[in-house]
């Protein structure tokens, strides 16, 4: 291995690590003391109850850990949006189970807990999978109500889906296991079947304080929405439970009786590992974001025996297209070749950047796939189109849109994977979430924004001078210096994956290691959906 290897790999590893260290903290919610209180009244954490009840030795993935990182300070943060959501396996069938963490603000809802709650929606409907929601929240954050309560994706988008799902036969099921009160009271009667723990959960529109303030009537808070009221007198819900483990395992059981699905038929073969050693991608993807390696290296490392069968091999060559198996399911790869390549004629190409010729290979390996119903799987470390007099004379523009018209009206499931840059029109062309990739996943050496921090920062800057000594200021070499160092930092902080990642711009920030999972279970969530409509791309200008 030569000292670049070693140098990148050490660098990774501390990216890694980072991400480890901050998943910790994400893990802890609201924080030990309030996960100590809620303990203290026989209640399980959020993720507590996720893990008693999925399959403990099947896989599973974290969907949106990061939302609301370093969001709503002034209002005491919101760690993981406050709820936790999970795709994995319950008596072996793959379900998403949506949990509110009440050690956050006692589970209440802020702006990019609405998100997060629709984010997890839109998977199963989707995937026609189905969906557990485990019920603990004291219902809007009211000091930012208006950024949750009156638009269409928000907070009332949640029961329009309720709705949308029951007529689609998703299976629906909420366990009440705490606060459900005013518009999520409406959750668990929308839902196929509902539950609720006796004594810790209740159900009603206004709990006893504002029914005394709004009505006169005295009455507690059991006797006005508790378990008994709702399973014997209202018949909101359906089972009664005695604790948290009772309904965890109630839901278990009804889950286990649930018929097989009509399944969309994409091709699996048996399992094989990489014949490359995966851990090598540590060492080849460069420190730096403008250095250049071989995505052909990373891609032997991600897919089974490290095979795979080109399309066009000799032509476009910024953009690879392979046919390769990933956990054994047949794929199409579409991705940036970061290294720079010479062309037939003599020319050399930037790696990285869409040329004419690679977006439309491109184009018509998307549209093979679609023929073949074959999932696509994009790997963008892309810094965009390629400018010019010669791109544009050539049409870069149309090009372009045939390769973005692809990816819209593609009609198998999509799976997108930052590796590095995901810039510009870049981003869209390779499948952004604007495109609906079925998820959309970061390594920890991620990129996203316009263009890159230093870019963007000599572009901003320039601005800045020409405000600065238009109001007479004076702009020495250390001034400038000065000002571009903090334009640049306070860009490079929103093109950070973590930056992404809190917005639920991308689903989760993954150990690269972890990538032939995340496909794996992604592609086995999408064999819920059989494709429904054809393949079209619409008018194009060839």
């Amino acid at each position: 291995m030569d000292i670049n290897f070693n140098k990148n790999e050490d660098h990774n590893k501390l990216l890694i690590s980072e991400l480890n260290k901050r998943l910790s903290k994400v893990k802890l919610g609201g924080g030990k003391s309030r996960i100590e209180k809620l303990h203290s009244k026989g209640k399980m954490t959020a993720r507590e109850r996720i893990d008693y009840l999925l399959d403990s030795k099947a896989k599973s993935i974290e969907i949106a850990a990061f939302a609301g990182e370093d969001m709503y300070k002034e209002h005491g943060g919101c760690p993981s949006g406050g709820v936790v959501i999970k795709i994995g396996y319950i008596k072996g069938k793959q379900c998403i189970v949506v949990a509110n963490d009440a050690t956050v603000k006692a589970g209440a809802w802020f702006p990019i807990t609405g998100k997060k709650n629709l984010r997890a929606q839109e998977i199963a409907i989707e995937n026609k999978l189905p969906i557990i929601y485990l019920v603990d929240s004291a219902g809007v954050f009211l000091p930012l109500q208006d950024e949750i309560f009156p638009d269409k994706e928000h907070f009332g988008r949640i029961f329009r889906n309720n709705a949308i799902m029951s007529s689609m036969g998703i299976t629906q099921i909420a366990a009440v296991m705490g606060s459900c009160v005013a518009g999520g009271a409406y959750l668990p009667i929308m839902s196929d079947e509902a539950l609720i723990v006796d004594k810790t959960g209740s159900i009603f529109l206004a709990g006893s304080y504002l029914v005394k303030a709004a009505i006169g009537e005295s009455i507690d808070n059991e006797t006005l929405g508790g378990a008994t009221t709702h399973c014997e007198i209202s018949g909101v819900t359906d089972y009664k439970a005695k604790d948290d483990s009772d309904a965890l395992d109630t839901i278990k059981n009804i889950i286990d009786k649930i018929g097989d699905f009509n399944k969309a038929g994409f091709n699996r073969t048996e399992v094989k590992k990489p014949k490359e050693n995966p851990e090598d991608i540590y060492g080849i993807l460069p420190k730096s974001r403008a250095d250049q390696y071989d995505m052909y290296e990373i891609i032997k490392r991600i897919v089974d025996n490290s095979e795979f069968d080109e399309y066009k091999a000799g032509y476009g060559q910024t953009i690879i297209t392979v046919y390769a198996r990933i956990d054994g399911w047949a794929v199409g790869i579409v991705a940036n070749q970061r290294k720079l390549v010479k062309t037939k004629q003599g020319e050399m190409q930037f790696g990285g950047v869409i040329y004419n010729d690679s977006a439309d290979k491109a184009t018509r390996f998307i549209a093979n796939c679609n023929q073949k119903k074959i999932p696509l799987v994009f790997l963008q470390d892309v810094t965009g189109f390629m400018v010019g007099s010669k791109s544009e004379h050539g049409g870069i523009i149309k090009d372009g849109a045939k390769m973005v018209n692809a990816v819209s009206n593609s009609v198998v499931p999509k799976f997108t994977i930052i590796i590095g840059n995901s810039y510009g029109a870049g981003n869209y062309a390779m499948c952004g979430k604007a495109y609906d990739p079925r998820l959309i996943i970061a390594w920890p050496s991620a990129e996203l924004a316009v263009m890159s921090g230093n870019s963007a920062a000599k572009v901003l800057l320039q601005i800045e001078k020409a405000s600065l000594e238009k109001k007479g200021e004076k702009i020495t070499p250390a001034k400038e210096a000065e000002l571009f160092d903090k334009i640049k930092n306070r860009y490079d902080n929103q093109v950070s994956p973590y930056y992404a990642a809190s917005r639920i711009w991308t689903d989760a920030i993954i150990n690269p290691l972890d990538t032939r999972t995340w496909i794996s279970m992604g592609i086995e969530a999408a064999n819920h959906a059989p494709i429904e409509k054809p393949f079209n791309l619409g008018i194009l200008q060839v």
